[in-house]
């Protein structure tokens, strides 16, 4: 998490770009460049979210997921911040209610997330978490097509949650934080899609800020040792840097020449990739009941992205509807 952030399912929001002289630039694309720089970009970003998070659990036993969570939210609102400066731009406003419930949304969906990884392997919990928004967009459409992705998705549960020993033993515990953080991620793509159409590009910036001072001084006292020292700030602006700015950037730039259902059928392609980055970084290797739990949800993920009913081309960026969850 997002998670930037970039995932689908999702439904986009359709805000206007940020053209006025006060709103920063989206990064875009040369206009002669390749759909393949495009891919080759957002697999990157992939690559560095979840690198990210493999990094930031390497952190739970110096300064807990709690302290790691407070980091995240810290560092990465001041980044946005910085960005975007949301106190320069023009808001129409009139929707505090959403975008206080999108910030609760996203530092609740962080702070889920950590947790559930201090027992539970990054891809596993990716795929669970996933299921928040593809309950947001399988929700969105009632057709009989979508029956088979609620099947995919229902069995992909089956296959990961600790249900007798079929899950590889899984900790319950831990695939409820999962799930929790899934359910904050949905009801962030709601209220964020009601906040930004509000707020636009400051969105981002201003729901970053309420989390952190709702949930850093939580991850502070619950910290297992300070995170103020100069040993772990360089670590946590990292974890900031891979987590957030970096993929926020790299998939502004792939949204630009992307068509939105290949733009959403690759990204359900994150619980592999975080499975991928456990593997390597972490050590946690997947049983083979596992990996087919991660491939019914990442087909449930991509199916219900091509059939869904809308636009096949991205002509205004989502700011507000991206995932930064800490993964």
């Amino acid at each position: 998490m997002t998670h930037s952030g970039q995932n689908p399912p999702q439904t986009q929001t359709n805000l206007p770009p940020a053209t006025n002289n006060n709103s920063p630039p989206i990064p875009a694309l040369p206009k002669k460049a390749s759909p393949l720089m495009a891919i080759l970009l957002l697999l990157i970003a992939m690559l560095s979210l979840q690198g990210g998070a493999s990094l930031a659990k390497t952190l739970f036993p110096v300064v807990g997921p709690q302290g790691v969570t407070a980091l995240r939210l810290g560092i990465g609102s001041i980044l946005l911040l910085l960005y975007f400066r949301p106190w320069r731009l023009k808001m129409r406003g009139g929707n505090l209610r959403s975008l206080l419930m999108y910030g609760l949304a996203l530092g609740c969906m962080n702070y889920s997330f950590y947790l559930a990884l201090r027992t539970v392997p990054l891809g596993i919990a990716v795929a669970l978490e996933f299921t928040g928004p593809l309950a947001v967009a399988m929700f969105s459409s009632r057709r009989p097509v979508d029956f088979i992705w609620v099947v995919l998705a229902v069995t992909g549960l089956l296959f990961l949650l600790p249900i007798g020993q079929s899950a590889g033993g899984v900790d319950l515990k831990g695939a409820c934080f999962a799930l929790i953080a899934g359910a904050c991620w949905a009801i962030y793509i709601l209220a964020g899609q009601r906040a930004g159409s509000s707020y636009g590009p400051g969105t981002a910036a201003m729901g970053s800020l309420i989390a952190a001072l709702i949930f850093f001084p939580v991850g502070v006292i619950q910290a297992k040792t300070s995170i103020f020292s100069w040993e772990i700030l360089p670590l946590g602006l990292l974890i900031a840097l891979l987590t957030s700015a970096i993929p926020y950037s790299l998939e502004m730039m792939a949204l630009t020449k992307l068509p939105a259902k290949t733009f959403g059928t690759l990204m359900s392609m994150e619980p592999a990739m975080a499975a991928l980055s456990g593997i390597i970084f972490l050590g946690e290797f997947l049983t083979g009941t596992q990996w087919l739990g991660l491939a019914a949800i990442i087909a449930a993920s991509a199916g219900s992205t091509l059939t869904l009913q809308r636009k096949t081309k991205i002509e205004t960026v989502d700011i507000a509807g991206n995932n930064p969850s800490g993964k």
